[in-house]
């Protein structure tokens, strides 16, 4: 390496989930990074630190669930019991659930015919179930029910979100503009048009576009299509202008972000991709949480052992100490490096670089409450894995979610 080792230890996440002017905590990565792991230790840290916290998830996977000691998590937050939370400190946990959170939207602004008219829709339910860009949307439409929520009950004062894996994390903040694509575009208007008393006159060349649509789609898809937009176009405005102010909020100073990655090539390239567009967005990027860090208890680099273990008996004990070092230190000297080409290609003008907190690797993965709150003391601590974990611990900053 040419400069110094990057500073692991310069991200203070204590200060950044214990202030009170922080609301909102989103962590983003790609998959496989531990993101998961990252966003419950962090939510339960803030709770042992007196902070009224919930974790919404929406990856679908459940290892949250049962790290956490629940059955199951759904759309609704349920209260995390056994935490050593402080100061009035607490942590509720929840899994977004896309169809439910679109169906409760619905029955909320819409009158009760009308509501059961769009529910029974058979467009409607291919809408909320699998259209590419709804999860994004609900998750932003629950992030803002929870918001709304935490302040007119003053139930929570910290909201902290685990995303979805891969570059789909940040789908979330096009969401408005997807939805409005697809329900107020010219598709639909054209399919609403016959209806409309002025756009009447097109009726002649609309026949022919609706015919072969139904030759394309079939009369009854098309039929449900119709009676899907002419039911909700009146909810659509309600809808963006929701997520609009979302969107402002993820913005505010009260919201910040924390990209999770690990000091592997194809991960920082993810990672990458995520402070670029924090950047673009002029969204509040806190720093980054480095996960899986290796490092050495004796200073002896990768090639020095390898010259010494030569002069020795191959099979001997200090041999295969030395060469298992070795290969120690070689995948620290490779950490060390790619983080330190991350740090300088992402310097701002003033040559500062993105604020990082280290996280060590550990063999076991997180399975319980216990293992969580240690992961959350190291993500406070930015220890390694010799300054102070005992071998054998169950860390679990191997989580594959």
């Amino acid at each position: 390496m040419t400069g110094a080792d990057p500073d692991l230890t310069g991200l203070d996440l204590d200060r950044v989930i214990t202030n009170p002017g922080t609301e909102i905590v989103i962590c983003c990565g790609s998959g496989g990074v531990g993101k998961t792991t990252m966003s419950a230790a962090l939510a339960v840290r803030a709770a042992e630190l007196g902070r009224r916290t919930v974790v919404l998830t929406i990856d679908p996977a459940r290892r949250l669930a049962q790290s956490l000691g629940i059955t199951e998590l759904d759309n609704t937050p349920q209260r995390v019991n056994g935490i050593d939370a402080g100061n009035g400190g607490s942590l509720d946990a929840m899994m977004l659930d896309m169809k439910r959170t679109f169906d409760d939207v619905v029955l909320a602004h819409a009158s009760g015919d009308k509501a059961q008219q769009i529910l029974d829709n058979p467009f409607y339910e291919a809408l909320s179930t699998s259209f590419s860009g709804t999860q994004e949307y609900m998750a932003m439409e629950k992030l803002g029910q929870l918001h709304r929520q935490a302040v007119a009950e003053d139930r929570w004062d910290l909201i902290v979100v685990d995303t979805p894996p891969a570059r789909s994390a940040l789908d979330f903040l096009d969401a408005p503009e997807h939805l409005s694509r697809l329900l107020d575009g010219r598709f639909l208007k054209l399919l609403l048009a016959p209806t409309r008393g002025p756009l009447r006159l097109m009726s002649a060349g609309f026949g022919i576009v609706l015919s072969t649509m139904n030759r394309v789609l079939g009369s009854q898809v098309l039929t449900d299509v119709q009676t899907f937009a002419a039911a909700f176009e009146a909810l659509f405005g309600g809808f963006r202008q929701r997520a609009d102010q979302t969107l402002a909020q993820l913005s505010g100073e009260h919201t910040t972000f924390l990209v999770v990655s690990t000091a592997e090539r194809e991960s920082l390239r993810e990672a990458s991709y995520f402070v670029d567009r924090l950047t673009e967005e002029r969204l509040p990027l806190a720093g980054m949480i480095v996960n899986r860090l290796h490092d050495t208890t004796v200073a002896l680099s990768a090639q020095r052992a390898l010259a010494m273990a030569e002069e020795l008996d191959q099979e001997s004990p200090e041999a295969v100490a030395l060469t298992a070092h070795a290969r120690l230190a070689a995948t620290r000297e490779r950490e060390q490096a790619v983080l330190e080409r991350f740090i300088n290609s992402h310097r701002s003008r003033d040559g500062r670089g993105i604020t990082m907190r280290g996280v060590p690797h550990q063999d076991t993965d997180v399975y319980d409450l216990t293992a969580l709150a240690r992961v959350g003391r190291l993500l406070s601590d930015g220890l390694l894995a010799s300054e102070g974990v005992p071998p054998g611990d169950d860390v679990g900053a191997s989580s594959q979610q």
